[in-house]
């Protein structure tokens, strides 16, 4: 596709589809839903990871009345959309939220969203200083996870059709692709990967990290951490992976009201807190160590999945610059 039409395409998709892509507002980047492809963010990875589309900060599951005896209203269903715009890095985290949401037991909130939503990727161009999605197996120019694949070129995107999901929308905006060039595009992103791949500052080695992780719940490595720890969540909420919720009955008081999900944190004092008033992660200490043994070991045991893709938000975003590709490297280290 020329790179001169994709305002035009875009413009069409949100004619028939919902059409969510990644916009400005305020300084913050988040995948919203557009009508006008001018305000649509080309060139930055978004301030709030995509996951928003398929799990949303706050989400209303059901209404409720007992004016006239127990009447629940399911909120299910999704119009059809076309998520625009997601990074490599993001495309890994929709891999890693699907077991969660759609694996043995299918929550119908993610599934009809997630089933009624065409993913256009878009491939990076450049490398930010916190990225580090090569150390989980992520590539700049990775289209997994996606239904199709664009991949900026100097004059050109390379557009790869993955799936039958790609190829329904293909078919529908076939005006906007054409064929020529092709074999010189795909030679140019593979230019383009060799490239980026230079461009990785920070070398993150896992090897030999999964297996001291499986030994050092109780070290004393975690209580040291934590003494930098606010406990403000941040590297939870901006997380393309992390999916810890509550659920909350908001009454109106005239006896109806609604039940909503929305987003927690597991680096919250309430979060693990019981009826009894037990707590068994009372400190912030249980709570890092909880968040970094799920990146790096829960999440591998239950799904086969890490539970990064080395976007780096936390990284650029913790307020008293706790990395965790440091954290990484001194689990390597601890005795």
């Amino acid at each position: 596709m020329e790179r001169d039409r994709l305002a035009a395409f875009l413009d069409q998709i949100a004619t028939r589809y919902h059409l969510v892509a990644p916009v400005a507002e305020d300084g913050v980047v988040d995948y919203r839903r557009v009508d006008d492809a001018r305000k649509v963010v080309l060139d930055e990875l978004s301030t709030v990871p995509p996951k928003t589309h398929f799990f949303p900060q706050t989400e209303e599951l059901y209404s409720y009345s007992t004016v006239t005896g127990l009447e629940i209203k399911e909120i299910v269903g999704a119009p059809a959309a076309v998520l625009f715009g997601v990074r490599p890095c993001d495309l890994k985290g929709f891999l890693a939220l699907d077991p969660v949401f759609a694996g043995r037991f299918r929550d119908p909130y993610y599934w009809s969203k997630r089933e009624r939503t065409i993913i256009i990727g878009l491939s990076c161009t450049t490398v930010q200083s916190t990225c580090f999605c090569q150390a989980f197996g992520g590539s700049p120019v990775d289209g997994e996870g996606a239904d199709v694949l664009f991949t900026p070129l100097e004059a050109v995107y390379l557009v790869e059709i993955l799936t039958s999901k790609g190829e329904q929308l293909a078919a529908e905006f076939s005006t906007f692709l054409g064929t020529e060039g092709v074999e010189e595009a795909l030679r140019g992103k593979e230019a383009l990967a060799r490239e980026l791949d230079g461009r990785f500052i920070r070398q993150v080695d896992l090897e030999g990290v999964k297996e001291k992780a499986d030994r050092m719940f109780d070290h004393p490595y975690w209580r040291r951490l934590a003494r930098r720890c606010l406990g403000c969540g941040i590297c939870t909420f901006l997380c393309p992976t992390c999916h810890c919720f509550d659920v909350v009955d908001e009454n109106r008081g005239d006896r109806t009201g609604l039940r909503v999900r929305c987003w927690d944190s597991c680096m919250f004092t309430d979060f693990t807190l019981h009826t009894s008033g037990h707590n068994p992660r009372p400190s912030k200490t249980e709570r890092l160590r909880n968040r970094i043994l799920h990146k790096l070991k829960y999440h591998l045991d239950r799904y086969g999945l890490h539970g990064c893709v080395g976007c780096g938000r936390c990284v650029a975003k913790c307020p008293v610059n706790i990395d965790i590709t440091k954290v990484i490297a001194e689990i390597r280290e601890v005795d």
